[in-house]
């Protein structure tokens, strides 16, 4: 799929770019590119591969699990406030003081 020229503007300014000729020329050669692969992806039969949730969680379908690198979740002590304010440059009250953003 080739993209006109108007549709390669169009992206930029969507993007919040300004592209000299030259440059619209090349993306509008490599915008091109990317989406004749994707039409090429678009045409391959996958109605044989059953769907996954993730694939680090695995395949629900067929309830093969991936194995996780990460992690349990397990609840864990956190650090005592006065552990937290120790680091903080200004406290105020026991808590972290922050500059004013607006004055």
């Amino acid at each position: 799929m080739t993209l006109s020229k108007e549709e390669v503007e169009h992206i930029a300014n969507l993007a919040r770019l300004q592209l000299s000729p030259l440059e619209q020329a090349r993306f509008r050669e490599q915008l091109s590119a990317i989406l004749d692969y994707v039409a090429r992806l678009q045409e391959l039969d996958t109605s044989a591969i059953p769907p996954a949730a993730s694939a680090a969680l695995g395949c629900p379908a067929t309830g093969k699990s991936a194995n996780s690198v990460l992690r349990q979740d397990e609840p864990r002590p956190g650090l005592s406030p006065q552990d937290l304010l120790s680091t903080a440059p200004q406290v105020e009250e026991e808590q972290f003081r922050v500059p004013p953003v607006f004055e």
